[in-house]
């Protein structure tokens, strides 16, 4: 299956091990630096994000910091959430915003079939005003939410979307979610992301893992279904939450009324460049935008 790319996807393919030292992994500070990509921000389409992470420069002799205007060009994000907080539709809006651009996005989509899921990409098109007919092909979706196999053997998976970032020149990839492909050997999760990340950094892939929370996880922490594995093993992480203002404190640390429910932001943590750390206030809009907002407390 795929033979051609079975050297780029890994060594995890590998039937034997050979012993002894591995000196094609051995590299001096030059010889690294050779290799390592410039960093550079990837504009997402979200209103207030963008402009959350930042990079330190040398200009005239002084550090400057300096807006990155985007993620982190090949980074590996993590995305994390309870249910209803807005993960699939900031990676929807990702995702067509990138494609509208030109650039072609593979979409695994784990949860809802392939059908189902590019109607929802039409609509969030339509809300931020672009034709989706126009960049429709940019976007090449794995429908794993169908294929057991693909689930179940994350081999096959990267065999598959190997084949199509060759073959579609793809530069973005999305899966929503990971939690999907471990649901039922949790104890794998670690192994799962690492794969699923490396084969990422070989191919230069800038992408957005959705991860899903258990209802019983502190709302903003960067913890998933799996523990930390994700988040100890990506890039950076982004937390949605969503919170009801169910006490006098709570009502005057939002400044929002009794019943009311708020939803939050945070970076939690990114090894690629600099970012915001303050929580930011999220809006979810009646046609199903993403905005991040100001920081609490302003």
């Amino acid at each position: 299956m795929h033979e051609e790319f079975r050297e780029r996807v890994g060594e995890y393919e590998k039937t034997e091990v050979e012993h002894g030292p591995d000196l094609s992994v051995v590299y001096t500070g030059s010889q690294a630096l050779k290799e390592a990509p410039e960093i550079y921000g990837v504009e997402t389409g979200i209103e207030g994000l963008d402009e959350l992470f930042f990079i330190v420069r040398e200009k005239n002799g002084k550090l400057v910091k300096e807006s990155l205007r985007g993620i982190p060009a090949y980074s590996v994000m993590n995305l994390t959430g309870v249910a209803d907080t807005g993960k699939s539709l900031m990676t929807e809006q990702f995702t067509i915003y990138r494609a509208s651009k030109g650039d072609k996005v593979a979409f695994i989509t784990v949860e809802s079939p392939a059908n189902f899921v590019v109607a929802s990409l039409k609509l969030r098109a339509m809300a931020m005003g672009l034709n989706f007919n126009h960049f429709q092909d940019n976007i090449i979706l794995i429908d794993a939410a169908s294929s057991t196999k693909l689930r179940e053997n994350i081999p096959d998976l990267l065999d598959t979307l190997a084949y199509v970032i060759k073959n579609y020149k793809v530069k973005f990839t999305i899966i929503d979610s990971i939690t999907g492909l471990f649901e039922n050997k949790e104890m794998m999760a670690r192994a799962v992301i690492r794969r699923l990340y490396n084969f990422m950094k070989k191919w230069y892939q800038t992408a957005i893992f959705v991860s899903q929370k258990r209802s019983g996880h502190e709302e903003l922490t960067a913890e998933a279904a799996g523990g930390y594995a994700v988040s100890h093993i990506v890039d950076g992480t982004m937390v949605v939450a969503k919170e009801l203002i169910d006490s006098s404190f709570k009502a005057k640390l939002y400044k929002r009324p009794l019943g009311d429910i708020v939803r939050l932001f945070r970076i939690d943590g990114c090894r690629m460049s600099g970012h915001d750390t303050k929580t930011h206030f999220l809006e979810i809009t009646e046609t199903g935008l993403i905005r991040i907002k100001e920081p609490i407390g302003g």
